[in-house]
């Protein structure tokens, strides 16, 4: 029976489904659910509430923006950027990594990409093509599905493990278990997670850089959500404590930083691929044979994978996104107290969602529970991820599907970026309808 304090009716619902010839709502892609929830404000002329994208919702940060425009006044738009990168970014990467996570990598390793997914695809590529017989890659889920789209591109196979059940000293025996059978070229997880926001901890961390190295596999260590945990007082530059890192038991791994989040600079995709030296230097003979060069990995890495994917990143925008690492680093720019707003917005949205019969799906780290951050996961009574998904939309609210993301558990994805404080008690009123319409016993 449909409830009867639904905003949207399910006829609607379904008609703006069958014009956007939409399969399966229930598994629909982050872009897919977006598209519905548009399509039935368009229709209709009722906001929703958007926790579907994960886009920032704070303004793109100032000291970006005027050394951009400072940039193109010098006349930086003219000339094509060099596949490296220009030397002021490279520099301010290799300070910036040092003064937040105390590691040393050397500015020749620290290489500018298009955005996050870019950093990843030639990540992947390098990875599996750099020794026979190492040719798949593991995902320690829940996990952005972009990547997984971006090894369907490629051909790659990947296996996975959902993470809700071997936290802390379960993990090892979990991840050895596909480490074994030696056809693993490299590892990806993000840390703060998207989507569940849980953050692996030193003692995890610890367990995958060993292993890692004990296997030869590569650490993709996204870290998109830099210095996010707001549970910890991060953030202060070459001061402890520093954030968590796998580059602390390990040389070989490559820390993906992005600016989208930390700087809401996402417009510009500028991002860094930010590789261990060790690595860097590594003379691999199958990548010398496939691509005719040098063979060593990095350089393999920026000139004959990257470029040919990009040629390069903008300009003007490598130089904001120098200055932004630059402030950072000089204390002058506080982006880990900037994108606290985020944790703000989650603890009162799960507030909400809690009193009205909602649960945390992912709800604890090994040693403490989860933070508040740009997402968090909920799940209601015994509802599949599919069936909670499409009734929310029915309430005008849209998020993800958790299994979209590797994960095993019901639930669906919450994301704080779009929210905004008129939004509050609209979702007070239709949370309350919503648990009218379901009660959990």
């Amino acid at each position: 029976m449909e409830g009867k304090h639904r905003v949207f009716s399910e006829e609607l619902v379904s008609k703006a489904v069958e014009e956007l010839q939409i399969a399966d709502l229930c598994n629909a892609t982050i872009g897919e659910v977006l598209l519905v929830a548009s399509r039935l404000e368009a229709m209709t002329g009722i906001p929703f509430i958007r926790m579907d994208q994960g886009s920032p919702g704070l303004e793109a940060n100032r000291i970006g923006v005027e050394a951009e425009k400072a940039a193109l006044d010098r006349g930086v738009g003219s000339q094509y950027p060099a596949a490296a990168g220009v030397p002021e970014l490279k520099e301010q990467a290799s300070r910036f990594v040092k003064a937040f996570l105390d590691i040393d990598i050397r500015p020749m390793s620290c290489v500018p990409t298009t955005g996050g997914v870019a950093a990843s695809f030639s990540s992947f590529i390098a990875c599996t093509q750099r020794l026979p017989g190492k040719n798949k890659v593991l995902f320690i889920d829940p996990g952005f599905p972009i990547q997984k789209s971006q090894l369907k591109i490629l051909g790659v196979d990947c296996v996975s493990f959902d993470i809700h059940d071997f936290r802390g000293p379960a993990l090892e025996a979990e991840l050895e278990s596909f480490l074994c059978r030696g056809d693993i070229a490299a590892i990806i997880y993000s840390n703060p997670n998207n989507p569940a926001w849980i953050c692996l901890e030193e003692s995890e961390l610890a367990v995958i850089g060993r292993l890692a190295t004990k296997y030869d596999a590569v650490v993709l260590e996204d870290l998109a959500y830099f210095c996010m945990d707001f549970r910890h007082p991060y953030g202060k530059p070459f001061e402890p404590p520093f954030a968590p890192t796998v580059a602390r038991y390990t040389d070989r791994y490559i820390l993906m930083l992005s600016s989208s989040k930390i700087f809401s600079y996402a417009g510009q995709r500028m991002a860094l691929a930010c590789i261990s030296d060790g690595l860097f230097d590594t003379f691999y003979p199958a990548l010398a044979e496939r691509y005719g060069d040098s063979g060593i990995f990095g350089q393999t890495f920026t000139a004959s994978i990257l470029y040919m994917i990009t040629s390069g990143c903008t300009a003007s925008t490598q130089y904001a996104y120098a200055e932004m690492l630059k402030a950072s680093c000089d204390g002058l720019l506080d982006f880990h107290a900037d994108t606290a707003e985020y944790a703000r917005r989650a603890q009162r949205m799960k507030k909400i969602f809690t009193e009205n019969g909602f649960h945390i799906v992912y709800d604890r780290d090994v040693t403490l529970p989860v933070g508040d951050g740009f997402f968090f996961t909920l799940g209601y009574g015994s509802m599949t991820g599919g069936e909670l998904l499409k009734e929310l939309l029915y309430y005008g609210v849209s998020c993800i599907n958790l299994s979209t993301t590797g994960s095993l558990q019901q639930g669906v994805r919450a994301c704080t970026s779009r929210m905004t404080e008129d939004l509050y008690p609209v979702l007070e009123e239709r949370m309350r309808a919503f648990r009218e319409d379901h009660p959990v016993y």
